[in-house]
Parts: structure tokens; sequence; C-alpha cells
């Protein structure tokens, strides 16, 4: 704890060990109010074990594992209800015939060669009891077998299935099931007693049953007991964390333990979040029709991108529940998330986040690191650059982002050797101008501290001040996009603000980024890519790689370069995932197209989709091997006078001239989904994803309801 009563950023609530204080640039992380209970309890924890009981079978990417019951990979042939049900009546009619003719004799009495044969004589006198029962019983078996028979015939079992009894009513459901052995049951912790912490289990076994332990709470206790497994903590530790704080042990830094309210369906034993109901659609693999659609970590790990209009559903359907999810990964321990978008955007509530940064509203308690947290200049001004000039590189070698790296580099460490500290952003944009003053205070302070390669340096950046094709001017340019006066109070140096910086995503911490993006556009852009560099930078060498962290931008337009394109390639080996989206793909440059489809292994077409957008999907899909029918009626010509008669009578009463049907199959090789469909054929409210997990299983692109 600090002095000022919060709690530290850089603390894990899966850890019940306490953490070293955190450095003075770090901020805290504001503990919620004790006043009211975090999480309210539900009457005997029923509704808790119920979801803790709940089968979860091992699925396809992207089903919603909760309750799923599977499918099979090929969709069983189905008889049309029309020729099923007629089929069946005939096949009554033709049993009932076949047992009329042999009642009566008229196929003779063979069928009765095997009761005589059984019967002794003695049995046929009249009236006999026991020759009475024995001739009927024969009858029943005769009468069984040839009702089996066009049973079986006329599919009556598939008439049953589909429009008897047990399709009017839905099989009703046990009261109480019978809980499952204490060794099976997860309620009941059976890794923890396994591992002898008994007491520890009993303690958080009946507070589900109670109902003071929720979803956030088993995950997030589960996550530390990873954490004892790992050998990172002490089993004597974690023993007494739960016996004294119960399903309270192991708290997030912020002291939540859900958030303020969800809007989507979650999953944290699985970690999916539920997106939408996968429609019933014959372009869709019968495998995964009518079953839900869900997002996790293993999905997110390889990077998403989203594309459709406004108003197609990106922010409320997709980003919003994905950045809830890792709101609830975060709180339990296993994920941190920052959520970029424009003030208004609806991404969650404040209450939601840890640290909320309003870039350029002055009430906003943290302000945002220009430089990422780091003390290197090159690194710094490679994180820089990207931000600045990234979006004017040519996504060819040679292009101005590595010459913007220069020359940022050549004034960035002079500064700091002489300052200890880099500059902010009056004095960044004062010295990529070539102001005198400026630049003559920095070169008497390095003379004065000795610094001669340093020295060197600035000699470089005054020397290609004269030349007409020197890219501080562009730097310049684009800084003072920063430097105006609705940022003054922001990308402050001197340490008097809580600058937040993204070396923070080595812990738990759920972040929230608003730009300004009234009148500060160009600006907005900027620090989109700002924090994509820094993201990518920072992800790529912490220490602790379990915790998952991942990047959603609620509208990339801007951002896609090509050092971020390969920043995101990046990511799934460093346990870490990024959400684009966009309006349309020509926000992006015609060359990036590719490669940013590529190197996102989920991609999501929305519905309102233009053509042009549409292709660039069909192309990165693929095709596909499917089989075609081609039908061709072909007219009969009859050659009798009898023949013609009955044609002419066909005709009169169909309507139609007699035609033969002969039925073509071919195997063809076709676009999965076709540009025009995707722009045309797409229903409001529906989308076309294709899903890719971090180990390299696929699934094919679906169609998906996101209103399901």
């Amino acid at each position: 704890m600090d002095s000022d009563g919060t709690r530290d950023a850089r603390g894990t609530h899966a850890d019940p060990v306490p953490r070293p204080a955190r450095p003075p640039e770090m901020p805290a992380i504001p503990p919620r109010p004790p006043a009211a209970p975090p999480v309210p309890p539900l009457p005997d924890g029923s509704a808790f074990l119920t979801w803790l009981r709940t089968p979860r079978p091992e699925a396809a990417p992207g089903v919603w594992r909760f309750g799923h019951r599977p499918r099979p990979d090929e969709e069983p042939e189905r008889v049309p209800g029309r020729q099923l049900v007629s089929g069946a009546v005939i096949a009554f009619l033709v049993g009932w015939l076949i047992w009329s003719l042999l009642w009566n004799g008229y196929l003779g009495g063979w069928w009765l060669l095997p009761l005589y044969a059984m019967v002794p004589d003695s049995w046929a006198e009249p009236h006999s009891f026991a020759a009475v029962v024995v001739v009927y019983a024969y009858y029943v078996i005769v009468g069984l077998i040839i009702l089996v028979g066009v049973g079986r015939l006329g599919r009556w079992s598939e008439v049953w299935r589909r429009y008897g009894p047990p399709v009017w009513r839905r099989p009703a459901r046990p009261a109480n099931p019978r809980p499952p052995a204490p060794q099976e049951d997860p309620a009941e912790w059976p890794a923890l007693r396994a591992a002898g912490a008994v007491d520890a289990a009993d303690r958080l076994a009946t507070e589900a049953r109670q109902g003071l332990m929720r979803d956030v709470d088993h995950a997030r206790i589960a996550r530390a007991w990873q954490g004892v497994r790992n050998g990172r903590h002490s089993l004597a530790t974690f023993t007494g964390a739960v016996l004294r704080e119960g399903s309270a042990a192991c708290p997030h830094p912020s002291g939540a333990r859900d958030l303020p309210g969800r809007q989507a369906r979650h999953d944290l034993l699985t970690g999916q979040v539920r997106l939408g109901t996968t429609a019933d659609d014959p372009r869709n693999p019968y495998a995964y029709r009518g079953t839900g659609l869900a997002l996790g970590p293993e999905l997110l790990g390889t990077s998403l991108l989203a594309v459709g209009p406004a108003g197609s559903g990106k922010t409320g359907a997709l980003v919003r529940p994905l950045a809830e999810s890792l709101c609830l990964h975060a709180l339990a321990g296993r994920a941190a998330v920052v959520v970029v978008g424009a003030a208004g955007a609806g991404l969650g509530p404040a209450d939601a986040y840890d640290v909320v940064v309003r870039v350029g509203d002055p009430e906003s308690l943290y302000d945002l690191d220009l430089y990422g947290g780091t003390t290197d200049p090159d690194e710094a001004a490679a994180i820089l650059a990207e931000a600045l000039v990234g979006d004017l590189a040519d996504p060819h070698p040679g292009s101005d982002s590595r010459r913007s790296t220069t020359v940022l580099a050549q004034l960035l460490g002079p500064y700091r050797a002489v300052h200890g500290r880099f500059p902010s952003v009056p004095e960044l944009r004062a010295l990529l101008d070539g102001a005198p003053g400026p630049l003559a205070e920095l070169r008497a302070g390095l003379v004065e501290a000795g610094q001669d390669s340093l020295l060197r340096e600035l000699d470089a950046r005054e020397r290609q001040l004269a030349h007409p094709g020197d890219v501080g001017g562009v730097l310049a340019d684009r800084i003072a996009l920063l430097d105006r006066p609705a940022f003054a109070g922001f990308f402050d140096t001197s340490g008097q603000s809580r600058p937040f910086s993204l070396k923070a995503l080595d812990h738990p911490v759920r972040v929230r980024i608003d730009l300004p993006a009234r009148g500060h556009a160009d600006a907005s852009r900027i620090l989109a890519r700002l924090v994509l560099a820094q993201f990518t930078a920072s992800v790529s060498v912490r220490e602790d790689r379990s915790l998952f962290a991942c990047l959603i931008l609620d509208d990339a337009t801007g951002v896609v370069t090509p050092e971020g394109v390969r920043g995101i390639q990046r990511l799934r080996s460093a346990n870490a995932g990024a959400v684009l989206t966009l309006r349309t793909l020509d926000d992006a440059p015609r060359p990036l197209r590719g490669p940013l489809l590529g190197a996102t292994g989920c991609r999501v077409a929305l519905s309102g989709l233009t053509p042009w957008d549409g292709q660039d999907f069909a192309e990165v899909w693929g095709k596909e091997w499917t089989e075609a029918r081609d039908v061709t009626d072909r007219q009969i010509i009859a050659e009798t006078p009898a023949g013609k008669a009955v044609h002419a009578l066909r005709r009169v009463i169909t309507g139609k001239a007699p035609t033969a049907r002969a039925v073509t199959v071919r195997q063809v090789e076709r676009e999965r989904w076709s540009a025009s469909e995707l722009a045309h054929g797409v229903p409001p409210g529906h989308a076309v994803l294709s899903l890719t997990d971090v180990k390299g299983e696929h699934a094919p692109p679906l169609l998906v309801d996101l209103r399901g």
C-alpha cells in the first residue's frame, strides 16, 4: 500500500505474496470503495454450482463450449417430409395388402407349413385351447414380421422421431441432479485436496455452496494455485491467504471482484465470451450450424481484424464484449488489456478499468508517457518515429521511418544526457525546427559534461538541417499536432504528472485510453500509432509471458503501417494479440492490405461490406472443392399412338410436356465466399468470420448472427 492508501499498480492479484513498492512514475490503481459488498450472494450458491458443473466438451475453434452438444461433421441424409410421410403410408398399405392376401389364401398355404410341422396331431381336435393359442401366436409372429419389414421399408422410426410425441414436448430436466463424486466435483477443489491443502479446499467449497463465490473468484484462485504449482509461491502462503480471506483471497490490486455490469455471456472456466450464434445456413459446415460462436485468448492470440461500415456492429457486437471479457480476465489475474477509442465510443464504464487516460481532458487523472517508459534513446526514437511518420513510410526498404528514427535519436540522446530526461513536446518541436537557442544550449551542456560522442550526433543533426531533403521538418510538423493548447497538460516529462506507461503490462491492469476525435483527428491517429508501437515493443520484453496481453483499437484508421503489421506478426510468440476495426480496407494502404489480412488469424467481414473489400477477403479465404449438380430436362417424344395419347393426356393435366431429368454430379473448385456474396448476401446484424487459434487449428468462414 502507498502512503495515499492506494494499491500498487505493478502488483498482481494472483500473487498472495506482497509486492515491493512501485516506482514513483508508476500510477496507482485506486481500490473500490468498501461501502457495499462487491459481489451480492446468490441463494445457496445454486447458480454458481450449476455453472461450475456444466460439461464443457472439447470442440472446434470458436464453438461456445458451455453445455455444447457435438454434432457430426457431415449432415445426415434427410428425406423430405412429404416424401417420408407418403412412403410410410404406402409401406403400411403394402403390408396390409400382403397380410390380406395371406389371410384370404390368395397366396396359397405355404406360410402355414411351419405351423403344421410344429403342432402335434393331438392338438388338432376341435375347440382345443392349446391349438387356438399356438395358432394365433403364429399369426401374431407372422404379422409382426410383416410389420417390421414394412416399417423399416417405410422409415416409420424417422417419422416417429420427426413428428411423434418426442417432438411435442421437451424432455423435463431433473430438478435436483445428483452431484458428481467429490474427487470429480470442481466445486470441491480436488487439486488442492490432492496436494494436501484440505482445509483451504473445505473453506472454498463451503463458500461456493453458500453463494459467496463467483466465476471471477474461482478463476482468480485457480490462477494463484497455478502459481503455486509452478513454484512461484509457496503452498503455505497460499493456504494461509485462503483460510484468512476465503473466496476473496489473492485479490486484484484494485480490490474489485467483478465488473459493475455485464452485457455479454462469459465463461471464465474456458475463457470464452459468446458473440452470437452460427446461422443454420448451407454455406456453414454442418458441425457449426446452430452452435454458439465464442472467442477467447487462444483465438485473440492470433489477433483479429474486423471490417464493416459504421453501424454494422463493430463496437457494440465485437469490441465491447471483447473488452468486457478481457477485463474479467484481468480481474482473474490472467490478462492485461488496453482499450483505445474515441471519447464516448461506448467501451464500458470508467469503473470497469483501473486506469482511464482521457487525452485532452483537463480532469484526466492520468497522463500518457510519450516515450513508453523506456530510458534508451534509440528505442524511444524508434517508437516516436513510428507514431509521427509511420503512415508516411513507403512499405519498402529505405523508407522515411528509418531516417526519422535516426533524426530523433540524434536529439533524444544528447538531451537525456544533459537533462536526465527526454524533452517535452514543445522542447522537442523546437529542437526539430532547428531553433538556434535550444541547440546552442544543448551543445553547451554536452561540452560541459564531456560527451564527445553525443556532440558528434548533434553536429550531424545540424549539418542535416541545411539539406533540402531533411525529414526534421516533417517530424516538426507532425509533433506540432500534439503541441496544441488542448494537450498543454499532457505528455509531461518533468515528473509532475502521473504518466501511464505500457511497461505496466507485466501485471493484470485494465486500461482505457480516450482519444480526442473532434477537432484533433490527426493527433488521434498519431496517438493510436504511438500506443500500438509501445504495445508491440513492451509485450516482447515482458518477464512473465503467462499473462495474456491484448490491445483493442476501436478504430484503426491511419494505424496500419509497415512496422505496425510486422509488430502484429510478432505478437503471437509473446502471448499477446491485437483487435483492430476498420470501416473499410481503403483506410489501409493498398500494399499493406494483403499483409494485414495475413498477419491476423481471425478475420471478420460485417454486413454492408463493399465489393472491393469483399474481394480481398475472398482472396485470403481461398477456394474449396465442392460438389456441383447440373440438372437437365429432356423432352420425351412418343413413337407409338398409345404413347402419344398418354403424353397428350399428361400435357392436358399438368400443362407441361413430359420430360426426363438427367443429373450430372462433378467436383469443382469455388470460392468459399465470393465478393458479391460478402457485399450482398450477409444480412444485417450478421458477419462472416474465420478463426485460427495459437495452435494452428482453424475454422472456415462462418456466417454468424451477432444478435443471437
